[in-house]
């Protein structure tokens, strides 16, 4: 079967369609933002016979149900009454400036050169056209709201075209009489009818293009299915914003009342709090996106029907595949966002529960936002089985393998979804094959291309650290112990262990002091402590500080809370120092990773150039 069809239809027939409001536009569409040269360049084009473009239809009525509204400058009307045949899928700047220009009498709505909010009419001096389409450019003009041209800073006026009278003496036809002019013509023929005979020759030469003029239309067929509609659009709308996934499924929920962005972001106006403002008293969730939280949804829906049709004895392409693929959150029906969201909500206030148990306190020191998505939605799942012991440590074993083997940047949808079946038929059915554990790898070599704190394993080594229940060298106390009231004043970072100034005044390069490896997290009050001073002086003087009051063995403790080796830092052994802190950090991967890091002669590629990253 034909998914659509090509046609051409006449400009005034397409524009009176869109008066009528037959043909309007999906509300996912954006605004109309043409300016005034484009669409004085668009009346050139039609005037003198050139290509606009194809336009592409959907014929309404079909899988796609979208909320619509009239084109811009056109009397919102009630769909119910109105039988709304076509949705504008491409072409709406071209038609809406059409329809303005051609079908209105009102004033323009467009912007200046400046990107200025103006009103214009447009008018196409007679005289100047008849001298030849290459002179159109120049003789259709855009007039303010008045329908006056100033000159000289305003003061001087150059061109009145108030009322129709002065119209028919400076000879320039108003643009919104193009495709029916008769009580114009009657006017003028009234006025001066030695004009009207160069009228005529006007009106066979440019008027007749446009009465004249057919653009080619796609009809896309209303057999259509909603996310293959929806896919179209962003192919073929290369020159606008692109839109979200949300915005178009927020255009579907639409149509059944619902409004996707309250009940996201909330409205205060109607007295609503949205999901997003719940999530974000989780200091942890404030960044999630509404495409997370579709993801998520997606995820549970397909995973549901996975389940249901195994259950019924289907198999192969007749079993729904777990997804969160743009397609299949485009997919995803109302009925499913209805029964999933309070869960997943749960879900992803739980995930940031179990991240905070794994030492994650700050969304800066997150890995992977994106790696939020199937762990939330297996919480969603489990419910509170996820606070069993045997579970919970399978988590946090796949967790740690997703972040250090660094396997949630880019594209991730198939990983989410692999990922949501591994882990619930490990814990329905014990089932051992997980595929991120099993794809997870840490390279030792890695450890010294770790200098940017944009890198995930960087980060999580980081936390790993805290994990592992590191106190601070200043206030003794772990990153658990800190209450809200103390949290901005004692809340650790990731700081240089032996100072950058230290190690450039022993040559010391800084691709090796900038690395993970010389890095531990303190707090800035330590950090303060630490300036440009080799361990030997900073320890010396955090140790008699009032706050401190530690002698060697307390701080020795300390020290080793961060997986450092306290001889190395008294004796400022930067080399020693480099290659205990490996074995000590390579230990502790090892084991949360359930994986032997061994050093290996491979090189890891440097791909992280921050060397100014640090204090």
């Amino acid at each position: 079967m034909s998914t659509f069809d090509s046609t051409k239809w006449q400009l005034g027939d397409l524009l009176k369609k869109i008066v009528l409001g037959n043909i309007q536009l999906p509300d996912f569409q954006r605004g109309w933002i043409w300016d005034d040269e484009h669409i004085r360049s668009l009346l050139t084009s039609i005037a003198r016979a050139f290509p606009i473009g194809a336009v592409m239809l959907l014929q309404n009525g079909g899988d796609a149900r979208f909320k619509v509204r009239p084109v811009e400058g056109i009397e919102s009307a009630n769909t119910s009454t109105i039988d709304v045949e076509h949705l504008i899928l491409d072409g709406q700047q071209r038609l809406t400036s059409l329809t303005q220009v051609l079908m209105l009498d009102t004033p323009v709505q467009t912007r200046d050169a400046k990107k200025r909010d103006v009103e214009k009419h447009y008018y196409i001096d007679i005289e100047r056209a008849l001298d030849g389409p290459q002179f159109y450019d120049e003789a259709i003009i855009g007039l303010d709201s008045d329908r006056v041209l100033r000159e000289n800073f305003g003061r001087d006026i150059k061109l009145d075209l108030q009322t129709a009278e002065k119209e028919y003496k400076n000879f320039f036809f108003p643009c919104n009489q193009i495709l029916n002019s008769d009580d114009w013509e009657e006017g003028l023929n009234a006025y001066d009818p030695k004009k009207f005979q160069r009228y005529m020759k006007f009106r066979k030469l440019v008027l007749s293009e446009f009465r004249n003029y057919d653009i080619p239309v796609i009809e896309l067929k209303k057999e259509n299915k909603k996310e293959a509609v929806c896919l179209v659009f962003e192919k073929v709308n290369t020159g606008g914003v692109p839109l979200s996934v949300f915005e178009l499924v927020t255009a579907t929920y639409a149509m059944d009342g619902i409004n996707l962005r309250d009940e996201w972001y909330g409205s205060q106006k109607a007295g609503i709090e949205g999901i997003s403002q719940r999530l974000g008293r989780q200091r942890l969730l404030s960044d999630i996106e509404p495409t997370d939280f579709l993801q998520g949804l997606s995820l549970l829906h397909t995973f549901e029907r996975h389940n249901a049709d195994l259950d019924a004895g289907k198999t192969g392409k007749h079993v729904t595949g777990v997804s969160s693929k743009r397609e299949s959150v485009l997919a995803l029906p109302l009925a499913a966002y209805n029964k999933w969201k309070a869960h997943l909500e749960k879900g992803f206030w739980n995930a940031a529960k179990f991240l905070r148990k794994e030492a994650f306190f700050t969304k800066r020191d997150l890995p992977y936002r994106t790696q939020l998505v199937p762990l939330a939605t297996v919480l969603a799942l489990l419910k509170d089985r996820w606070l069993e012991q045997t579970i919970y440590d399978q988590l946090s074993h796949w967790y740690w393998c997703g972040v250090l083997g660094e396997l949630y940047g880019g594209a991730v949808e198939s990983r989410m979804a692999n990922d949501v079946q591994d882990l619930m038929a490990w814990v329905n059915h014990g089932a051992n094959d997980l595929t991120t554990v099993r794809d997870a790898n840490f390279q030792p070599a890695r450890l010294d291309t770790l200098r940017s704190r944009n890198s995930a394993a960087y980060k999580g080594i980081n936390v790993l650290i805290q994990r592992k229940g590191a106190q601070d060298i200043f206030w003794k106390s772990t990153i658990r112990e800190l209450d809200e009231t103390d949290w901005e004043e004692c809340k650790l970072d990731i700081h240089h262990i032996f100072p950058k100034d230290w190690c450039r005044n022993h040559n010391i390069p800084p691709r090796s002091f900038n690395s993970i490896l010389n890095k531990t997290p303190i707090s800035y009050k330590a950090n303060r402590m630490i300036g440009g001073k080799a361990p030997t002086e900073y320890l010396r003087q955090l140790q008699k500080h009032k706050t401190v009051q530690l002698d060697d063995t307390g701080m020795d403790k300390l020290l080793k809370t961060h997986l450092l080796d306290p001889s190395l830092l008294r004796t400022d052994d930067y080399e020693a120092f480099i290659q205990s802190r490996r074995n000590l950090l390579l230990a502790e991967i090892s084991k949360v990773m359930g994986k032997n890091t061994q050093e290996t002669p491979e090189a890891v590629a440097e791909d992280d150039f921050d060397e100014q990253d640090g204090d």
